[in-house]
Formats: structure tokens, sequence, C-alpha cells
């Protein structure tokens, strides 16, 4: 799922690397997205230390004050991150300093430029009376492919009615309501910035309202029910860890030298001297956070606690682009993550806490895949664990997916039949036409009538995106067919999105053609591709259900781990020998 793109909330505490330019003031620019106009006021001040901090004015959303949450400014290069939104602002800062040019990105990337100076903001009256339906509602939407809780929180202001919605399970908050109505009973409401809009009743007793939800060309029943209690707008994640830990947590950070970036990540480490094995994380597709949080869930959050529970180093990083880590997602391919992952493993050999022989990678998804790139490459990389990893190319891959989640979703053999054709048409022109213009008219031709209007700029600015075209051409099994290190294989056997059918076979052909002689491919009973216990690993359920991740897969890549970990602790004469010769240095400083 990737998250409705907006700006309401930028959030922040702020870092300077240049004193070059002096962008310390008042800017102002406007977002346009999906036919919205967002008037927004940056407040950028620089502490006595140096930093510079910032905060934003959202005008037309009438909130002031709104901290960002990190700002670095280097080589007229300036990086807003936002982590409420999972948004980012990359700017370019020119000469006069009077114009900073950039783009906002947000699932997809809008031009946002800022020029020196306020907007007039006419003072407001004094407050209206409170309406009786202000407050926080909360619905969920079965869209039947997903459902999706939403809240919607109603105040009252000088200018009547105004609103913001949360959409929990994809952790996106503060989404804006362009406007909002009530009429007696009736209520209506639109949010243009991401094409819906909704027209309901309000029940007499004020403790609910039924309606209509409408999106992109598709309507679905909806009912907003009042919220008595701040925790029925959070889900029951039983897993989720809670301070205080029985191990040590770091928020650190680390440079990838070949990218001009730096990452920021969390450190957990087992109590006790060490030194550890030790895993870092790769999260799947999709502009992830450190924990990979979706659908309420913290899958890496979980496991990254049941395995230093175990006495395993865990490190866990945001996305470049993403939450605190420098960088433009938007453009980014899987050899950029693969060579963040390797900046990671680079991070790891400096703990001391950690053994540097014991070092391996975990992947989720597209991670899976980008942990094989990184050990194919990498000789520090002791062991790979591939979490429903796909052995097949995207063209392949995608299809299958489509067919599956449609069965799941109880569409008819011709509905399911046309999706295909429709695929298949798409990423077929996408592999073969180069040039833009062309590329972009053909798309709108195949996708015109089935497709919502209002869709097709989205779903063509998603199939040609850099990461897209890398995605549906490479061919994973290349890269196992030379992965010789340990490797641990597992998918849920109900995955619907890398079915284990179609990719477990040519994984583990792969890998024997490597010649690798220490490999496990299991598929899991019972669990879905997030390594959830589910009933048909429909996409639906994966916020329905409240296990995060099943202890089954848990214990097996904790057991998998540690077995290699003591393998590798086996050492003899002649592989103390081989430590000293390939590292000199550290043997030169224990004897000298």
């Amino acid at each position: 799922m990737k998250t409705l793109p907006t700006v309401v909330a930028f959030v922040c505490s702020l870092t300077v690397l240049s004193w070059g330019q002096d962008i310390v003031g008042t800017w102002n620019g406007k977002l346009e997205v999906n036919g919205a106009d967002l008037r927004l006021v940056l407040h950028i001040t620089r502490n006595a230390d140096g930093a510079l901090r910032a905060t934003l004015d959202s005008i037309d959303q009438e909130a002031s004050g709104i901290p960002v949450t990190s700002v670095t400014l280097k080589d007229s290069k300036l990086h807003l991150t936002v982590d409420r939104l999972n948004g980012t602002y990359e700017g370019t800062v020119h000469a006069a300093s009077s114009e900073i040019a950039g783009t906002w990105t947000q699932s997809g990337s809008f031009p946002l430029n800022f020029h020196r100076g306020n907007i007039a903001v006419t003072p407001g009256a004094k407050p209206a009376q409170a309406s009786e339906i202000e407050g926080d509602w909360l619905a969920t939407l079965d869209t039947g492919m997903a459902k999706l809780r939403l809240a919607l929180h109603i105040v009252t202001t000088e200018k009547g009615l105004t609103a913001t919605m949360d959409s929990l399970d994809q952790e996106a908050r503060g989404l804006p309501v362009t406007s909002i109505r009530r009429a007696g009973s009736s209520l209506q409401f639109e949010m243009k910035v991401i094409g819906s809009a909704y027209e309901g009743k309000i029940n007499p007793d004020l403790s609910s309202f039924s309606g209509t939800w409408r999106q992109l060309g598709k309507s679905w029943p909806l009912v907003f029910k009042r919220v008595k209690n701040p925790a029925e707008l959070e889900r029951v994640r039983p897993q989720n860890p809670t301070r205080p830990f029985p191990y040590r947590e770091e928020e650190v950070s680390y440079g990838n030298p070949a990218a001009k970036i730096v990452l920021a990540a969390t450190l957990t480490i087992p109590s006790g001297n060490g030194p550890f094995p030790a895993v870092l994380l790769i999260a799947g597709s999709g502009p992830q956070d450190r924990d990979e949080g979706l659908m309420g869930h913290k899958p890496f959050l979980v496991l990254a606690d049941y395995l230093t529970r175990k006495g395993i180093v865990v490190l866990r990083a945001d996305k470049r682009g993403r939450g605190r880590s420098q960088g433009n997602y938007a453009q980014a391919v899987m050899a950029d993550f693969a060579s963040d992952a390797e900046a990671g493993i680079a991070y790891l050999k400096t703990r001391r806490e950690v053994d540097p022989r014991k070092i391996g990678v975990l992947g989720h998804g597209e991670g899976a895949v980008e942990a094989s790139m990184v050990a194919i490459h990498n000789s520090d990389v002791a062991f790979v664990v591939m979490m429903a990893g796909s052995g097949v190319p995207g063209d392949q891959l995608l299809p299958e997916q489509v067919k599956l989640m449609d069965e799941a979703s109880g569409k008819s053999s011709a509905e399911i039949a046309s999706d295909l054709a429709t695929q298949k048409e798409v990423l077929a022109a996408v592999e073969k036409e180069t040039d833009p213009s062309l590329l972009d008219q053909d798309l709108r031709d195949k996708l015109a009538g089935k497709v919502p209007d209002e869709q097709i700029e989205m779903q063509i600015r998603a199939v040609t995106s850099p990461w897209f075209r890398d995605f549906i051409q490479y061919d994973p099994a290349t890269t196992l067919a030379k992965l010789t290190c340990p490797v641990l294989v597992i998918n849920g056997e109900k995955d619907l999105q890398v079915p284990p059918r179609q990719n477990l076979p040519p994984i583990r052909k792969a890998l024997q053609a490597a010649g690798n002689t220490n490999f496990e491919i299991d598929e899991l009973p019972g669990l879905n591709h997030r390594f959830q216990t589910a009933k048909t690993g429909a996409v639906s359920e994966y916020s329905e259900i409240e296990e995060t991740m099943s202890p089954v897969a848990l214990d097996k890549i904790t057991s998998w781990i540690l077995k290699q970990a003591s393998a590798l602790g086996s050492q003899g004469p002649l592989g103390a020998f081989r430590a000293f010769r390939e590292n000199r240095s550290l043997a030169a400083s224990i004897f000298d």
C-alpha cells in the first residue's frame, strides 16, 4: 500500500551541513495535488549552534507552527524529511537565495517551489460555536481488496466546519478535507487530494452517519461512528514490544559514500559483552520505514525484538528518502537499495559488539532480492535470509499476483481475464517503448475505459517510474545462481503476492546451479505474504489479523541464524591464521 499524497503536517528537528547560503527566513509556495492547491509558508531559523530548524504553516488547512522532522542544506541542495506523512522535499536554492525549486515526493512526485516572503492572511474572526458533529469519527472502508480504517476529525472555525482524515492502516495522517458541508441531517465532504467524496445522512442521535464513499470512479457504502474513547483508534497489536527492553537500543546514522547520502536506523544490541552475530534487515517494496510499517503492523520491530532477545544484533534503517534517511526514493532502483544495505554492513563492522565474521542480511519481498544482490558482491555477508523473495522476473510475477488476488476478492472469471489482459498489455508497452511521450499516449489508450479516468494519471506515473521498469525486467535467478553462502528461503503457503508454487522451484534450481550446499527452503503452512497466520492470504486480512508475525516464522529464522553463527564460531588453527592474514591491521594492534 502506498501512502496517499498530501501535505498537512510537516514534522521536525534539524541539522545544517553547509553555511554557504543563507536560507534563514520566511518562504511561501503552492503545492498542487490532483486539482487541489495548498498554500504553504516555510519558516527557517538557525540555532545558536548553527543547526537549522523549521516550521510550516498550511494556510488552506488552517494549520500553523507545524515542526519539520529534519532539514539539511549542502551544496545548494535543501532536503526536508516529513515523518508523519512519509514524504520528502528535495530542492535547489538559487544563487541569490531568493527561490528554492524542487519536488515534494509522497507516493508520487509533485513540483513545489518556494519564494521569499510570507502570504498575506486576513485576521480571523472569533471562533464559531462548536458544531454538534464536532469531534472524531471512525469508519472501516471495505474495498474488497482491503479493509481500511478511516478517522475523520471535524472542528469548527470562524469559516465554519473544517476537517482532516487519517487513513490509520496506511499510516497516513492529517489528509486534508477540501470542503465539508452540513445541511440538516445531510453531510457531504470532498477530498480533492485523493480524488474522493462522501455523501451521507446523520443519525438523529448524532452517534453515526451513513452514506457512500466515492473515489476514482468507484463507490462503497461507509458508516462513520462517533469515537468515545481514543483507544478505539488503535489496533490491538499484542506482539509490539514495550519498554523497558532487556537489551540496548540506539538511534544511529551512517553514510553511503557511493550515493552521498546519510541513512538513519535503529540498532538493537543484546545484553552482555559480545561480540554477537548480527543481521541487517532490508524492507520490501514501497517507501518503507525501518519497522516496515503497514496496515497498523510493524513486522521489523517485532522481528528485531525477537532476534535481539535471542542474542543477535539487529540493524534496521529507513529507506532512502523515507523517515530520517536522506536520498530520493522516487528515482531509486533495486541496485540503489542494495547499495544502501552494503553501507549498513560496513557500519556493523565498525561496532565492537558485532562479530565481523557473523554478519548476515535478511530481506522481505523485494528486500529478499536485494539481500542476494548484496551477498554475491560482498564477502562480509556470512548468510542470507529470504522472506517471500521472488524467483522470477516482475513481468511474470505480477500477472500471477493479480490473478490470485482477484480470485481472493471474489471477482468473476471474466473480470479476472480482463484484468490480466490489461496488465499484460501495459507491461509489454513499458518494456517495448523507450520514448516517454509515445509511451504516455500508448498507456492512456490502453487504460481508457478500463480504469477510472481519475486513476489513469496515477497508474502511468507508477508503471513508468525507474523502479518499476527495473523490477519487471530483473531476473532474480541470475543472481541466485551466484549465491554460495548459507541461505534460508521461507514463503507462506497462502502468500498471494509472491506465490510459493511459482517462486520456490526456480529459487531452488538457481541455488543448485550455484553449487550451494548449505541452503534450506521452507513453505510455512497457513501463513500469508506478511507471515501472519491467515485464512485466505488476501490483502484485506492483513489489518484484521492481530498477529504481526507468526511465532513459527520467528523461531525458524532465529534458530537458523544461530545455527549458522555457531558453525562460523568453530574456527581451527587454519581458520585463525586466515583471519590473521585477512585482517593484518587488527592483528597487529593486538600483538603490538
